[in-house]
């Protein structure tokens, strides 16, 4: 039976006010919309643009009242004496955009920012968990409007077509949710500088008589592109549907998802830890199915006001042990545990939670013998997992080994989470070499310093060993001294130009030890080598 496939859908939702919303919600809070406009001076956002203050936003309506985008601060001010001014903070509005798209991924994962204020959700297959795509829309808009914020929103097949009507489509009296297929007839009368145009392109088409999309959509393509460029005609296919528009989703597609919505919001922690245990109870039959382990999983809370809180954990290796995913993320609980009833700062609760899998490993079924070592591995691989969960990845940390035979870059910290475990069991090779260590002389210190410091040395003859030395403005004297060992420098890494460094093992008359080396040969590669000390003995 041949599969049926579903026919691309993409919700592109503009934000014409992004700027003056984020300041009304921060001068009267999230609900500023429903509850009206307070009273008080309007005012617009402004910036440098040709060494002129400009507006760069303003309110909704103030078109009405000569108030337009781009223009001169002094001609606005000119009509609106009182206007109060309030300079553009861009990455603000991109931070804001940005929590909008993760505060979308309530409706699909696929969401993308588009040029400008705007945003394109790929709701193919999805709309019918809405009751369709006109339900969709309309709680979109609700919840957008309960918050704060001015939003445009169209459905079409391509992105292109979505954004046009979005933005031009209601002047024009197009349907905000065009059928399948029938975008080219939606978008025949919507003028050129719907298809995202540069400016200067879509006013030299309208000098041509050129006026609507129509106009050009059947035109012949080369004269078009020799005189407007290639990006014209590109732009002319992605809205129309001739040629694939790719979008880049904020957030990679999870593997794995189970959700749950609510009819009535949950606030408490002892809720929530119940729901994600359901959630996992989903997943991991999912996870036995394909032989695949967790190796990293994000849970994600829809706050009724729009923020989404989301909790990240990851494993050491891959894990199917439903009690210890719920462990992470439980830790993950207690992390942010502010000491109220709830745990942390609810809102007005929660009303969608979704648990994804978003990195996963082949695991295998197997059974371990009673003497097997294995679980005292497992044992620190999941003491790991939880200290990292609780305290942060970067904050539980191991020494990884570098390929490089310069000391100071030899060895590095490195998350604990990125380990294997089993780097941290005892072994027989790992006793062989600690009983090696015990045998052979100590050639490397203890203690190495994580720069090498610059010494004052004074030696009998310029190549040969110390004799005195000076560090940290405290003196020694040399009672014994071996050495030079040669590490030539890593001329691929730092150039040829590097030094090569004779280092020497050295014991002063109070018997304390210490590692340090000339950086330099002596006329060979420098006149004046210097020394410097880089590590002490136990």
């Amino acid at each position: 039976m041949q599969r049926k496939t579903h026919k691309q859908r993409i919700l592109a939702i503009l934000f014409p006010f992004l700027a003056t919303d984020r300041i009304a919600r921060q001068k009267w809070g999230r609900s500023w919309r429903l509850a009206g406009r307070p009273e008080g001076p309007p005012f617009v956002v402004i910036g440098t643009i040709k060494n002129a203050q400009r507006i760069i936003a303003h309110e909704e309506g103030m078109e009405r009242h000569g108030i337009a985008r781009q223009q001169n601060l002094s001609d606005a001010r000119a009509i609106i004496p009182e206007l109060e001014c309030i300079r553009h903070d861009s990455a603000a509005d991109h931070a804001l955009l940005s929590t909008l798209a993760s505060w979308c991924e309530r409706y699909t994962p696929l969401v993308a920012l588009s040029d400008g204020n705007g945003l394109f959700l790929d709701i193919t297959g999805c709309a019918h968990l809405f009751g369709g795509e006109a339900p969709l829309l309309a709680d979109l808009e609700t919840r957008l409007a309960a918050q704060g914020f001015k939003a445009s929103a169209a459905i079409a097949d391509t992105a292109g077509a979505a954004w046009a009507i979005a933005w031009y489509g209601t002047g024009y009296k197009t349907r905000r949710i065009v059928p399948a297929d029938e975008h080219p007839a939606a978008l025949e009368h919507l003028p050129v500088s719907a298809l995202r145009l540069p400016q200067q392109t879509a006013a030299e088409l309208i000098k041509l008589g050129l006026v609507n999309i129509g106009s050009i959509a059947e035109l012949p393509r080369a004269p078009l592109a020799a005189r407007f460029g290639a990006h014209l005609l590109r732009q002319l296919d992605h809205a129309l549907g001739r040629e694939d528009e790719v979008l880049s989703p904020m957030q990679p597609v999870a593997e794995l998802v189970s959700e749950k919505r609510f009819a009535d919001p949950i606030v408490h922690e002892e809720d929530i830890r119940q729901m994600l245990a359901r959630l996992i109870g989903n997943i991991v039959p999912l996870l036995e199915r394909r032989g695949l382990g967790m190796r990293q999983c994000t849970l994600r809370l829809f706050r009724v006001d729009g923020d989404v809180v989301s909790l990240s954990v990851q494993s050491g290796n891959a894990l199917r042990a439903a009690d210890r995913m719920a462990a992470l993320f439980y830790e993950r609980l207690a992390a942010l545990h502010d000491g109220s009833e709830a745990g942390w700062d609810a809102g007005f609760g929660f009303d969608l939670m979704r648990l994804s899998v978003e990195a996963t490993e082949p695991l295998a079924a197997s059974q371990h013998d009673m003497i097997s070592s294995s679980g005292t591995q497992d044992g620190i691989g999941y003491l790991l997992d939880r200290l990292s969960a609780r305290l942060g990845a970067a904050k539980i940390q191991v020494i990884k080994a570098n390929d490089s035979h310069i000391p100071e870059r030899r060895a590095a910290f490195s998350p604990a989470i990125h380990s294997a475990p089993a780097r941290f069991g005892l072994h027989e090779s790992a006793l062989a070499v600690a009983e090696a260590d015990t045998v052979r002389p100590v050639t490397r210190p203890l203690l190495l310093l994580t720069r090498p410091e610059l010494i004052d040395v004074i030696a009998e003859v310029p190549d040969g060993p110390p004799s005195r030395f000076r560090w940290r403005k405290v003196p020694y004297s040399v009672n014994r001294c071996e050495g030079p060992e040669r590490i030539a420098c890593e001329w691929w890494k730092d150039g040829r130009g590097y030094h090569t460094r004779d280092y020497y093992r050295i014991e002063d008359e109070a018997g304390y030890r210490f590692w340090l080396f000339r950086h330099g040969l002596y006329v060979r590669e420098t006149s004046a080598p210097k020394w410097f000390m880089h590590g002490l003995f136990a």
